[in-house]
Formats: structure tokens, sequence, C-alpha cells
């Protein structure tokens, strides 16, 4: 990820991926350097809700919008330092839209939603509900033709979206507030349809990307904050610093890294499935760190959701299966 990407170049950092026939298959079918950001990604993001539900509702120090502000715009200002270190190109043009409508729809909109569903509802559940992210991609993908339809795809999402509910179905028995489970809801539209911005835009070097869409994100958080009168106070507590730091450099400077890094090389349903994989990290922590217990529910659950991983974005897909790359204007640039 680190170097200067030429401006004119098809596609970021995918080697030599220089004809339409190498960047379908090398979309269809991820590196193992892919593969390992892949993962990196996942584990690290496991951790965000936990984080979230600190700062929001244990130490109760700053309120969601402005926690979510304040987490983004600091991020989007490491990124540009960053970005600037490896000499990345930024966005001009029409990238510098997609940009910019990749930070309201990934760090605007799905976080807006999600800070304020993770104040009602706990942390598990949040990421739960963000499991339906995959099949939510595909069929947005699918309406907007950037994929097409495979039945791998759908038979892979219901088994992993049914393994994460699995997981839960064992726990819940007390009362959920309909306004936090539609705003999860919600978020998991905004993080599908930010991924297909990037594809539908030309590419942008990750750094440059979200250095920009955390900045045009974080404006619009810190709108919603000051309409909603969130009083925009420095956190005093050991905990909500830790925490903080932990969304910042974590949570967004490495997961969102790698989060563009492997979107640009493998196709956008595919990367969704972090969602479905996120959840079982999720709960480990919570065991660790919040006293929630394993049960076999989880274990089966778990089982479930790897099986569906595997099938709808891990198993060879033929080249067939996704939309050329002159039948959809600017996907690859």
């Amino acid at each position: 990820m680190v170097g200067t990407v030429p401006r004119r170049a098809t596609v970021p950092l995918m080697g030599t991926g220089d004809t339409a026939t190498e960047r379908r298959d090398m979309a269809n079918t991820p590196d193992r350097l892919t593969l390992i950001a892949f993962v990196l990604m996942v584990v690290t993001a496991g951790g965000n809700a936990v984080a979230v539900r600190y700062i929001s509702c244990e130490t109760c120090e700053l309120e969601p919008f402005w926690a979510a502000a304040s987490r983004f715009l600091l991020a989007a200002l490491l990124f540009a330092v960053i970005a600037r270190a490896a000499r990345a190109t930024f966005p001009r043009g029409r990238a510098l839209v997609g940009s910019i409508l990749y930070g309201a729809f990934t760090f605007g909109g799905a976080f807006a939603f999600a800070y304020w569903a993770l104040v009602r509802i706990h942390a598990g559940l949040g990421q739960v509900l963000l499991a339906t992210v995959p099949l939510i991609t595909f069929i947005l993908a699918l309406v907007q033709r950037q994929e097409r339809f495979r039945w791998n795809g759908l038979v892979g999402a219901a088994l992993a979206v049914g393994g994460t509910a699995v997981i839960f179905l064992d726990g819940l028995d007390e009362g959920l507030p309909l306004t936090a489970l539609l705003a999860a809801i919600g978020s998991a539209v905004c993080f599908a349809q930010g991924a297909l911005v990037v594809k539908r835009f030309p590419p942008v070097h990750p750094l440059a990307m979200n250095a920009v869409g955390m900045g045009a994100g974080g404006a619009l958080l810190l709108a919603l904050s000051a309409i909603q009168g969130e009083p925009f106070i420095v956190p005093e507590g050991v905990t909500t610093w830790a925490a903080q730091v932990y969304l910042v450099i974590g949570g967004s400077i490495a997961v969102f890294g790698l989060y563009v890094f492997v979107l640009q090389r493998w196709t956008a349903s595919a990367v969704s499935y972090e969602f479905v994989l996120i959840p079982p990290v999720t709960i480990v922590l919570s065991v660790w760190l919040q006293d929630e217990r394993i049960s076999w529910a989880f274990l089966g659950g778990s089982v479930l959701v790897l099986v569906g991983v595997y099938f709808g974005a891990l198993l060879q897909t033929t080249r067939t299966d996704t939309v050329a790359s002159d039948s959809v204007p600017d996907v690859a640039g």
C-alpha cells in the first residue's frame, strides 16, 4: 500500500493486470496478499463495535454522532499525512466525486446509523444485523449491473446470515427497539452502496480515497452532531481515550486502508462477506471484555458462517460470473 500510484493506472496496486481478462480473473480469484489483507481487516474490525459501546454506553462520555465525527475527522487527517508521505495521488474530477460519495455512504451514512443503533442494542447483535450487507450488496450489484446473478452467491449469503442469526437466537429474549433495528439495517444498506460506489468510479489510491472519504463522512457526522445539539467535549476517562485511539488507529486507519485495498482487487459482493465474519470476532472480544457467554449456538452458527463465506465468496467462480468491464461504464476506470 506504500508507494506512488500512477495517475492513469487502471487498477491501483494490482500488479500487471492491464487487460480486461486479467482484471476479471483477479477479481474472481483473489491472490494470497488479498486474502491476508482480508483476514487482518476482519480481525481488527471485530473490536470496533465493542469500543463504540464503551465510549457511548459504558463510559457515556461522548454522544454518538460527536464520537463518530471526531473519530473520522482525526483519522482523515492522519490518512492525508500518510498519503502525502507515500506520494499517493489525490483524486480529481470524477474520481474525487466518487471518493466523496464513498465517504458519504460508508462513513457519514453507515456510521450515523450504526453509532445511534449501538447505543440501544449490544455490540454482537449490531454486528449480526450488519451481516445482511452481503445480501444487500448482492441485490444492489445486480440492480446496478455491476455483477451477474450467481446461485452460489445467494446461497452462500443465506447460509452466512443464517449462521449469525443462530448465534444469538439462544440468548435474545429481551425486547428490542424497532427504531434501533431499522437503523442497523440502514447502516448495512449504506455500507453496501459505499462498496459499489468504489467500483463505479475511477480507482483511487486507498490512502487518498480514505483521506477524502473520511473527511467527507466526518463533516456529515459533525453536522448531524450539531443539529442534535451534542456537546463537543474532549473525553477525560482513560477507557474512553483507549477506545477512541483504537477506533482511530486500528478501526479506521488499518481497517479501511485494508478495505479499499481488498475492494480494488476483488468483487464487491465477495468483500462484503467481511460483515458475516466480523460477528464471531466481536463475540469473542465481548466474552473477554464484557463477560458474555459462548454457547453451542455460537459454535454451530460459526460453522454455518464459515461454510457460507467459503461457498459464496471464496469458492472459485467462472470468468462469466462478473460483468465484463466494457459492459459497465467506469467500473475499472
